[in-house]
């Protein structure tokens, strides 16, 4: 079947093209493959040449990235070299250079390993004419394009020399699906002033291990110190069974991997 590829100057032009059987093309990293593997749903793509959902700016501390900025651009930039370890986990070297930040925030688990970098950074969400916060993004995501129009870019304090960890559990390494994902932004010089977690394949979505940042705060990374946060680390959790791992698995190597991140 044909599929028809439409281009717009801009993310609102996009927005108004998107209509019944229509996706927007990022990357296409999975949309494409979605319509090779036989969705019949999807009748065509629509796609924007506006540059500055292709930019990468970093002014004051804070990024701001646009929604087609690529894993390669990331793990390349100078300027975000604190957390190119998660951009450098997304596939491998023909991945990351289309896989982009728009697909991952949107992809299903357990896909979207740089989006759980963004929850632990807390990023903003950012669309042609409003914003949110990755946390509201997450729990709307199904229906935002319908709301707002597409993704336009993300924006976060960029973290200091040492205060962003990532780990990707994977049975196929470097570039393998995950079992799970942990990013992590911790605060604080010897006793933790704060903490950012995100999860990734422990929902349908990226999530915060909330429970966890709340049990970090005020003690120090230390096998005493995280014994709480690695004990309430799965709160609010529920991974899916599917071909990379089961729900139970899942659930029972995340405190461990959680464990080792804090610790180094």
């Amino acid at each position: 079947m044909p599929l028809e590829l439409q281009t717009c100057a801009s993310p609102s032009e996009v927005t108004s093209a998107l209509g019944a059987g229509k996706a927007y093309l990022g990357g296409g990293t999975l949309v494409v493959r979605a319509t090779n593997e036989g969705d019949i749903g999807i009748t065509g793509f629509v796609r924007s040449t506006d540059e500055s959902l292709k930019s990468i700016e970093v002014s004051a501390g804070r990024a701001r990235l646009g929604a087609s900025v690529t894993m390669a651009q990331i793990a390349r930039s100078e300027k975000l070299a604190a957390i190119a370890p998660a951009a450098r986990a997304v596939g491998g070297p023909a991945v990351r250079n289309m896989a982009t930040v728009g697909g991952n925030l949107l992809a299903a688990s357990p896909y979207g390993d740089f989006a759980v970098a963004l929850v632990a950074l807390r990023a903003t969400i950012h669309f042609a004419e409003s914003e949110m916060e990755i946390d509201e993004f997450l729990e709307a995501r199904d229906g935002i394009v319908a709301e707002r129009g597409i993704v336009t870019g993300v924006s976060f304090v960029v973290p200091a020399a040492g205060e962003f960890r990532f780990s990707k559990v994977s049975r196929v390494k470097p570039k393998g699906v995950s079992v799970l994902s942990i990013a992590a932004v911790i605060k604080g010089s010897g006793t933790v002033e704060s903490a950012g977690i995100g999860l990734g394949a422990m929902a349908d979505r990226p999530m915060r291990a909330k429970a966890a940042e709340a049990a970090l705060a005020g003690s120090d990374l230390s096998e005493e110190g995280i014994a709480e946060a690695v004990r309430v680390i799965g709160e609010g959790t529920a991974p899916a069974t599917d071909p990379v791992a089961s729900s139970w698995y899942r659930a029972e190597v995340l405190p461990v991997h959680f464990r080792r991140l804090m610790l180094g």
